[in-house]
């Protein structure tokens, strides 16, 4: 019979509650019952299908809230608050307040006030009794799609009018669609939205991550999960997981024979190609005695051009989304490239905003001719950027190449870049607290995809503020991908290159010193992003009254004395927050270590900031805390992106 029960209650089919104490009923339970004759009508009949009321006088007061599904109509939504208070008037004798989780609506009373905050309500939870299956390997991946779905899930929610979402979550792998919903009661704001959903699901722990659905309650704000269907119409978050194509099966009856033919095809394999090599040494040996030095550049010149070229044709027809553009239809876009359209000068070239004649907006990366440089990192960032998708990377809508010019085409991000709002004394109050950790878990979750669930496993090597753009709700997204490097995906150990690039103040000290670099790379690039957004101070160029080195200096200096509340922005001490912002700059200590093996990954990163219960180490002393980071204007072997180095030879 439980089992049955248990099945009803996850499927929506049957009401659960959460009662308080007994009553003897009386007074309180007439004053319920009056309340509960008009407020059916007034929920169903609210815009947002939500309504508070109250009846009698101290201390028999009854407050009753109601609150529908953001997926429901007016009528099921009425019906299904009355069919449930009629209940409550049933038991109101047994006990004097309760909530009921009620499938499409919420209904609680008590004798409190309940729009009074409390972060000491228990939730009600439920989750399914069975576990997402295969190898560990497969139900991390699972479980972590489905956390990130929660996270975007509940993140939209907090941001929409009605502070309602339903998501969808395409894992790619042989696993049902995974359907989110996540909802706070309308009157509240959307960070105290925000706040509610979060503290539940940051108390999901391992044992309830790896379920195949699961729902949490309060009073003013609950999430679910389910492997099925289980709300109307079409899901406002759409997420997906890609999986690795799997490995073609080998028959071991074919084996021998296989091996057999392969070395009959020994003689030929070898033979041809040194023919064919020796000819072409041949040929262009006499012809370069008939050719000038300078026409055998050009040729050379021509058949590069040709090959990227080929490679940009290449991967439009693999990837639909991705274009080809005509170079006439950019320069009238961007109105020849005008002074007024340019948006700002990287290091490989030049960003203009342009408008296409349907009226898209644009944003082209126009690389500059003279840079030898320019022409690898534009075959770099289409070959990546093509093929990755995710709500946190800038997406890239097609490539031009006509001549010298190399131009590629993104979507176009009204507010600029992270650095225009985190370093401007006016325009950083406009990101309060809750705006700035969405920020920060907004680039953690890129950053993961990145390293762990992209087609292409990445290492991004230059994440700064100016590689941090904002769209028109403030949600960043993660550009610039020339300098970015492919890995293996099933390890984190450091690759090494004796060209090393990125920026002064974001470089990890295995790679500045040695050119080792790998995720942990990044992750130390993600720490002192998250300390400048934070405090809202630069690392590059600090400049602090006192004798600190630089930010990061500061910031290990303030730690240790418990004074790190001086090293938060000034615009956010006033806000009552100083759990989180603790718990925020032990995350960021932990990713600027010096040692590589001691900085945490990106998964475990989204894993700290997500929950509030799990247990942070104790940071040890970061690097570079006491080595100077050069400003912008003292810096000669940069360019005038933002300190970005072009060639350092490593030690």
């Amino acid at each position: 019979m439980d089992i049955v029960i248990g099945i009803l209650f996850m499927l929506g089919l049957m009401p659960f509650e959460v009662t308080t104490a007994a009553g003897d009923g009386g007074v309180f339970c007439d004053n319920l019952r009056l309340v509960s004759a008009t407020l059916p009508n007034k929920t169903s009949s609210s815009s947002q299908h939500y309504a508070t009321d109250a009846a009698g006088q101290d201390p028999d007061v009854a407050y009753v809230l109601a609150l529908c599904r953001g997926d429901v109509n007016g009528s099921a939504c009425g019906e299904c608050v009355a069919d449930t208070l009629r209940t409550l008037n049933d038991q109101c004798g047994v006990y004097n307040g309760g909530t009921y989780f009620n499938g499409s609506c919420t209904v609680a009373y008590s004798f409190q006030n309940l729009l009074e905050p409390s972060n000491a309500e228990e939730p009600f939870e439920r989750w399914n009794v069975n576990n997402i299956t295969g190898d560990a390997e497969n139900v991390r991946f699972i479980a972590g799609l489905i956390g990130e779905l929660l996270s975007e899930t509940v993140r939209t929610a907090a941001g929409e009018a009605r502070r309602f979402a339903t998501g969808v979550l395409d894992t790619g792998r042989t696993f049902p669609l995974v359907r989110s919903m996540a909802q706070c009661t309308p009157d509240l704001s959307a960070g105290d939205c925000l706040t509610c959903l979060r503290r539940l699901t940051g108390m999901i722990n391992s044992t309830m991550a790896v379920r195949m659905g699961g729902q949490m309650h309060v009073i003013r704000c609950y999430f679910r999960y389910e492997a099925y269907l289980f709300y109307e119409g079409q899901p406002m978050v759409r997420l997906t997981g890609v999986a690795a194509p799997p490995l073609a099966p080998v028959s071991p009856t074919n084996t021998k024979s296989k091996r057999h033919k392969s070395k009959l095809w020994i003689i030929p394999i070898v033979l041809i190609p040194v023919v064919v090599f020796f000819c072409f040494i041949i040929y262009f040996g006499c012809q370069r005695k008939h050719r000038k030095g300078k026409l055998g550049l050009q040729e050379s010149r021509t058949e590069n051009l040709q090959g990227e070229e080929d490679l940009v044709l290449g991967l439009e027809g693999k990837n639909p989304e991705f274009s080809v553009f005509d170079f006439d239809r950019v320069l009238e876009a961007t109105s020849n490239f005008s002074e007024e359209n340019k948006l700002g000068q990287g290091g490989f070239g030049a960003v203009y905003k342009g408008q296409f004649s349907d009226g898209m907006d644009i944003a082209v990366k126009r690389l500059a001719t003279h840079s030898g440089q320019g022409l690898i990192e534009f075959r770099n960032e289409v070959k990546l950027i093509a093929k990755l998708q995710h709500r946190n990377l800038v997406r890239l809508l097609g490539c031009c190449s006509h001549g010298e010019e190399k131009i590629l085409v993104y979507e176009f991000l009204p507010n600029k870049s992270l650095d225009f709002f985190i370093f401007d004394e006016n325009k950083r109050a406009l990101l309060d607290w809750y705006k700035r950790l969405e920020i920060i878990e907004g680039i953690g979750h890129g950053l993961l995809y990145l390293h762990k669930h992209s087609r292409l496993s990445v290492i991004h090597r230059d994440l700064k503020p100016s590689n941090i753009l904002l769209d028109s709700e403030m949600n960043p997204k993660i550009s610039d991908f020339g300098l970015a490097r492919i890995f293996s995906s099933n390890s984190t150990e450091g690759n090494k290159t004796r060209r090393v690039v990125g920026t002064y103040g974001y470089m990890a000290p295995e790679y500045a010193s040695l050119g080792l670099f790998s995720i942990k790379s990044d992750v130390f690039s993600f720490g002192v992003l998250f300390l400048e957004i934070l405090s809202g101070k630069r690392n590059s160029g600090f400049n602090h009254s006192g004798d600190f080195i630089n930010l990061i200096g500061f910031a290990w200096s303030l730690w240790g004395e418990g004074r790190w509340v001086e090293l938060m922005d000034e615009t956010l001490v006033s806000e009552n927050h100083s759990a989180e912002m603790m718990r925020c700059i032990n995350i960021a200590l932990l990713c600027v270590q010096e040692n590589a093996a001691d900085r945490p990954t990106m998964s475990d990163v989204v894993a700290m900031l997500s929950s509030k219960t799990m247990v942070l180490s104790e940071p040890k002393h970061p690097a570079y805390f006491n080595v100077r980071v050069a400003n912008q204007e003292q810096s000669g072997v940069t360019s005038v992106n933002d300190l970005t180095i072009s060639v350092i030879s490593a030690r």
